[in-house]
């Protein structure tokens, strides 16, 4: 079974701004811990920053565009997690990057992925028996990446890692926008 193509051309660092009720979602079924939540690809919009305000997070906002690459990068003084809607190529490395930050500190990484991330075998270890692994929030409602007439196509989970401690079985949510 193959992917439908949008009919959208892709946008410049994959910057999709990520809707509020989305954000919303997640911090309505996790609570972060206390520190700086770095969200690295911010754009220019900086949608999940604004959320994470609202909700009484101090914050840092960082891209590509206007900071460097979060690859290359050092981590914030006094992050304790890190959330964020990666760029769909960089997904897995973004979480590399962003677990191997928030492990020695014992913060939190949330992604924001496609809800069938976690069903590949190449990402298993990223999954399967990691007991950092915490939770996934499966979005009831599509996101709707563009104003237009097309449906969105993908439905979207957000993955969780803990590293304050571990999970022998990583708990499975459901939210939906009509609940924030």
């Amino acid at each position: 079974m193959s992917q439908r193509v949008s009919g959208y051309e892709r946008r410049p660092f994959d910057e999709y701004i990520t809707p509020a009720w989305v954000t919303q979602c997640l911090l309505s079924e996790i609570r972060l811990p206390q520190g700086v939540v770095w969200e690295p690809a911010c754009g220019v919009e900086n949608a999940i920053v604004e959320q994470l305000n609202a909700f009484g997070y101090q914050t840092f906002g960082s891209d590509i565009q206007f900071d460097g690459d979060f690859l290359t990068a050092r981590l914030p003084r006094m992050a304790r997690s890190i959330v964020t809607n990666p760029p769909f190529n960089l997904a897995v490395e973004f979480i590399d990057k962003a677990c191997e930050f928030m492990q020695p500190v014992g913060g939190m990484v949330a992604m924001l992925l496609r809800v069938d991330f976690d069903s590949a075998k190449t990402r298993a270890r990223l999954f399967r028996n990691n007991r950092n692994f915490a939770y996934k929030v499966v979005l009831l409602d599509r996101i709707k990446w563009f104003e237009g007439p097309k449906n969105p196509s993908f439905n979207h989970a957000w993955y969780v890692w803990d590293f304050s401690k571990e999970y022998e079985f990583p708990q499975i949510r459901y939210y939906s926008k009509d609940w924030v």
